[in-house]
């Protein structure tokens, strides 16, 4: 499991308002296309608040995953599912990140086992998510990632930590992994 600002795009102050503030992290769609050749599933989990704020309606949110979608497919990469939760911070629907609601959808979608899935985030509140679901923490130092590594709690390790998506990706196949 993928979070979207941060690890795949650039994270925006602003959040990503419009399709061309999308703009990738180098490396990213090329290590997404390596765990889709290795045969992992790849959904994206992610919080979109921008639509339950009003700044945004869900046609330029679709607009916005339209163009993540064609960027990862000019290298080659897909996202098997995606988890988008559009409720505005304060939300009790037990979808919004630091609730585990997104994850647990993606892991019965797939019929994964926890333990054997990694959720990959740059946010204390991807790592709260996975810590609640059972599965693998990894954190990526890229978006908020290096603020989020300083500040790390305790009660959330093990946390597997690499500078971007591609040694996070890097790290998951040589060890043998399996989703």
């Amino acid at each position: 499991m993928l979070d979207r600002d941060g690890v795949l795009n650039v994270d925006r102050p602003q959040s990503v308002r419009h399709p061309d503030e999308l703009a990738m992290i180098q490396g990213a769609a090329r290590a997404v296309a390596r765990l889709n050749r290795a045969g992992w599933r790849v959904a994206l989990v992610t919080n979109q608040s921008v639509v339950g704020r009003g700044i945004i309606d869900q046609a330029m949110l679709d607009r916005i995953q339209a163009k993540l979608r064609a960027e990862l497919a000019r290298e080659g990469a897909h996202l098997d599912a995606e988890f988008v939760c559009t409720d505005a911070p304060g939300s009790t629907s037990g979808r919004r990140k630091p609730a585990p609601g997104m994850l647990l959808e993606a892991l019965a979608r797939f019929a994964a086992e926890p333990a054997a899935t990694p959720m990959i985030g740059d946010d204390l509140r991807d790592l709260q998510a996975a810590k609640q679901t059972g599965c693998a923490r990894v954190l990526v130092l890229t978006g908020k990632g290096a603020i989020t590594a300083a500040n790390l709690p305790p009660e959330l390790a093990p946390v597997a930590i690499h500078p971007d998506l591609g040694a996070a990706v890097e790290a998951l196949l040589g060890a043998g992994k399996r989703p």
